[in-house]
């Protein structure tokens, strides 16, 4: 090369990367996450829990050493923890929570040699549990939950040989389950479920070792699942994973944390307009999997799971039309 066309390159060079450094810093990361009032109990993963109003309940999980029955409740407001009545049944973990109205129900499990498949209601009123009627699908771990019309409803999951694609209906007020037909999608375990304006949507998941790419939405008013863009629809797309946590926020749905071939952080919103995902700012936290979620909807919060052996206890807020601040 000569001294002139040397000089073109390494000028040329010099000009691309001032284009993309000034790129770079011209783009803005949508999403920012805020850390809140770390857990005041032992750091686990795979707790159970849901929200009612501007409170965060859960409790259950394993430590790594223990499984656990210890129940607790997170202001939303106020940022602070405050622990209550134990969970009445065998310690676990990867068991099962949703809300309905303004009681929450946690059930099945793992205790570390069977699955579960007893069932009960916490009332928050009087910080106390009933047992309910065990779950109909049979004892099983890892499944799908969530409370939406005045139901609630259980599927997937593993029952110690085989993972599964069954659902179930609970009706608090007959305290009674039925079998729900109709969900087309494929056997899992590790799967997540969030509402959006009365219709639930589900995914993610794992099965003999694959990631699953199949998302539905169900309409509790038909009890219809219908079968969404797959998850994989775009090259672009990397949202297959396990062990995730999903939840709504401002009419759109997340799916953060989790594992594919390992933990991560990675964010992804959804909008059920368009069918459509864009990838938002991971969660600044440590990469984990097996973690918790908490939302009513206005404020959205991602706590607890493990990365390896290291098992965690702190919280996170995600405010996701903010742009990215490294300082807060």
């Amino acid at each position: 090369m000569t001294i002139y066309n040397l000089k073109y390159f390494l000028y040329a060079l010099l000009v691309t990367t001032l284009i993309s450094c000034s790129s770079d810093d011209d783009d803005s990361e949508r999403g920012n996450w805020i850390e809140r009032s770390v857990f005041d109990g032992t750091p686990r993963s795979n707790a159970a829990g849901f929200t009612i109003g501007s409170t965060g309940y859960m409790g259950t999980g394993y430590d790594g050493d223990d499984y656990l029955t210890d129940f607790w409740s997170y202001n939303i407001e106020g940022d602070y923890w405050e622990q209550l009545t134990d969970f009445p049944g065998e310690a676990r973990s990867s068991a099962s929570g949703f809300a309905i109205d303004s009681k929450g129900y946690i059930g099945i499990g793992y205790n570390g040699e069977e699955e579960l498949q007893d069932f009960y209601e916490y009332d928050p009123s009087s910080n106390s549990w009933t047992q309910k009627a065990d779950f109909m699908g049979g004892p099983r771990r890892a499944a799908i939950g969530f409370g939406i019309n005045g139901n609630g409803f259980i599927g997937t999951g593993y029952d110690g040989d085989n993972d599964l694609k069954d659902f179930y209906k609970f009706d608090p007020v007959e305290n009674e389950w039925s079998l729900l037909v109709g969900f087309g999608g494929e056997k899992r375990r590790n799967a997540t479920a969030f509402s959006i304006n009365g219709k639930v949507y589900l995914g993610t998941g794992v099965s003999n070792g694959l990631y699953k790419e199949d998302f539905w939405v169900f309409d509790p008013n038909t009890e219809i699942f219908t079968r969404l863009n797959d998850l994989d629809e775009d090259d672009d797309y990397s949202i297959t994973r396990s062990n995730a946590v999903s939840f709504e926020l401002g009419g759109y749905g997340y799916i953060t944390t989790g594992y594919i071939g390992g933990a991560t952080a990675t964010t992804w919103e959804y909008d059920p307009t368009t069918d459509t995902w864009e990838e938002i700012t991971a969660l600044e936290g440590n990469i984990r999997q097996d973690a918790l979620g908490f939302s009513n909807g206005d404020r959205a919060y991602v706590l607890l799971g493990r990365s390896g052996s290291l098992y965690m206890d702190d919280i996170y807020e995600l405010h996701s039309q903010e742009e990215y601040d490294d300082e807060d």
